[in-house]
């Protein structure tokens, strides 16, 4: 297009150059001429030819056409896509690595659960979820921090201090009767009084609670997160930083964080509205300290003192996320459980209030997972009291099954974890639909290196394939596939979806299985031509794109690829 075409300036970024939804329209459909019309003053039919004239001029282009109010439609060569693929071989598993992150500091903060018990399976969501975000942020060119914050003050932390205590009791001998309401009747208590036993003998029986209850809080909180750990561990999962919300009350945060809203005058005294509904007994309007959320989109401004002086939570909340923009986070990425999604607006309200533009909070609620067998609910696990654990389920199926399935429906839609499904070898289970898939293409290698010695199968050796002999049309489908990787890499990054990279390798799955079944009924289609040794290298470097790009999808999801199946 002339230099003279368009005025200089315009805004782009709604332009789109992407697959168009139907095949026959070509290989990419460019909505310039629409979208800039209004902009540069001139019909989008105008700029469209300008742009189909220029596109025609390029060697890689077979055919453009300009359809309806401005559509272009661009059909490549196939050598374009040949080139693809060979992109592809060279690069290997590191293909799709992009730089649209441009180094740019991340921190994703993710499980974070209380550490009051074991994990259960929802906790397993958020932890693949966060975690394949990192390795998908990554992938992107971001630098991420993974975090854990330790619920380690509050109510909760008071309960299981206690109910260590009562368990304490018993493995000393006592008697105490039935455990009270309100505290953690889980059978992984039991081992840890013993050690706690072992630990103290009995020191703590007979004392008043001020006495036993600090180093018997900091005994259940630290074996408490020794089961997490554990259980992430055998998830591969691991953090860069665990963040102790004491800590922000023992270092003065909350009071500076708060002095910082303060100075910005979105902290006054005043009194809420009644809850909306019926209104509790016990309410009565009494004059509070609050932060002026409403100014920065919430429903209502949120109390950060409670009746007795403390700070509530959300004073802590507001203090651990201005702790994390001191330490130069500009992108924040919090994922919580279901529960939560009410607490999101307050919290971005209180960032913007404390930021500005100079740091972004995104919150990806996790649903809920329903753990079934054969389509019947599991019951809840004696080892916890009260829900499935998350080791559980690994027990089950493994990790990398665990892992696969986690990414299998958006973030905020409910899950269904099937333990008897996901093992199935159907076209229904996409854990086996796609290690399948890559397990094929490996066997294909296997087979050549064994009826074909004298192939160089070497890394090097792919540049020498004839990838111009691949012209079938499920060949080319198979390639333009592969090629798509970078930008579903980039779309799922910028999106937050690390979903979108499990729903892409099914895609591919499914082109090479329905490829590999042309060849069941058509000899001339399969991918070891005997007698034919170019169009058999050609074909296999085919195979061993897909196996590299499905390898790479797999370890944005932490899931290993399989070699064969059993």
């Amino acid at each position: 297009m002339g230099a003279a075409a368009l005025p200089a300036g315009l805004a782009l970024d709604a332009v789109s150059a992407a697959p168009p939804r139907e095949a026959g329209h070509g290989d990419i459909a460019i909505n310039a001429a629409m979208v800039l019309a209004k902009q540069a003053k001139m019909p989008p039919r105008k700029i469209a030819d300008a742009l189909a004239a220029r596109l025609r001029e390029d060697s890689a282009v077979a055919a453009v056409e300009v359809a309806g109010p401005g559509f272009v439609n661009v059909a490549l060569r196939d050598g374009f896509w040949h080139a693809r693929l060979g992109e592809i071989l060279a690069t290997g598993t590191a293909y799709g690595a992009s730089t649209i992150g441009r180094g740019g500091r991340v921190n994703v903060e993710f499980v974070s659960a209380n550490p009051t018990g074991p994990l259960h399976v929802g906790h397993g969501r958020g932890a693949v979820f966060g975690d394949a975000l990192a390795v998908l942020l990554e992938k992107a060119g971001y630098e991420v921090t993974r975090e854990y914050y330790i619920n380690d003050a509050g109510g909760q932390i008071e309960a299981l201090a206690r109910s260590l205590y009562f368990r304490y009791r018993e493995a000393c001998g006592e008697k105490p009767g039935i455990m009270p309401e309100g505290l953690y009747p889980g059978d992984y208590l039991f081992p840890v009084a013993e050690a706690l036993k072992v630990r103290d003998g009995g020191k703590w029986l007979n004392q008043p609670e001020a006495t036993w209850f600090a180093p018997v809080r900091d005994f259940a909180v630290e074996r408490m997160l020794g089961l997490i750990r554990a259980d992430l561990d055998r998830l591969g999962i691991r953090f860069d930083v665990f963040f102790s919300e004491r800590s922000l009350h023992a270092t003065g945060r909350v009071e500076a964080a708060l002095e910082r809203l303060e100075q910005a005058g979105v902290i006054y005294t005043g009194v809420l509205e009644p809850p909306k509904g019926m209104v509790p007994e016990d309410w009565e309007p009494r004059p509070q300290t609050l932060f002026r959320a409403t100014r920065f989109g919430d429903d209502v401004d949120r109390p950060l003192k409670k009746s007795d002086g403390s700070w509530t939570y959300f004073a802590a909340d507001i203090a651990y996320h201005f702790d994390k923009i001191e330490r130069g986070f500009p992108i924040l990425i919090d994922v919580w459980g279901a529960d939560h999604g009410g607490y999101v607006k307050r919290v971005q309200a209180a960032i913007a209030a404390l930021a500005g533009d100079k740091a972004q909070l995104d919150v990806k609620i996790c649903n809920m997972v329903r753990v079934l067998d054969q389509g019947v609910p599991v019951k809840m696990s004696k080892r916890s009291g009260e829900f499935v654990t998350l080791a559980d389920v690994i027990d089950a199926v493994g990790k990398d099954v665990v892992r696969f399935i986690m990414l299998t429906r958006r973030n905020d839609a409910m899950l269904d974890f099937d333990l008897t499904r996901v093992l199935e070898q159907s076209r229904e289970n996409p854990v086996f639909y796609v290690q399948y898939a890559h397990a094929r293409a490996r066997s294909v290698a296997r087979r050549v290196a064994a009826e074909h010695p004298d192939f160089e199968l070497a890394e090097p050796a792919w540049g020498q394939a004839p990838l111009a002999l691949l012209g079938h049309a499920g060949e080319l489908q198979l390639i333009k596939r592969l090629a798509h990787f970078p930008e579903t890499v980039e779309a799922a990054a910028r999106a937050h979806e690390p979903h979108r990279i499990a729903f892409y390798l099914y895609d591919l799955a499914g082109d090479f299985h329905a490829h590999w079944n042309l060849g069941n009924d058509d000899p001339a289609l399969r991918f070891i031509v005997p007698g034919n040794r170019d169009l058999t290298f050609a074909r296999l470097a085919l195979v061993q794109g897909i196996a590299e790009v499905i390898a790479a999808g797999l370890a944005v999801m932490g899931v290993a690829p399989v070699e064969e199946m059993r």
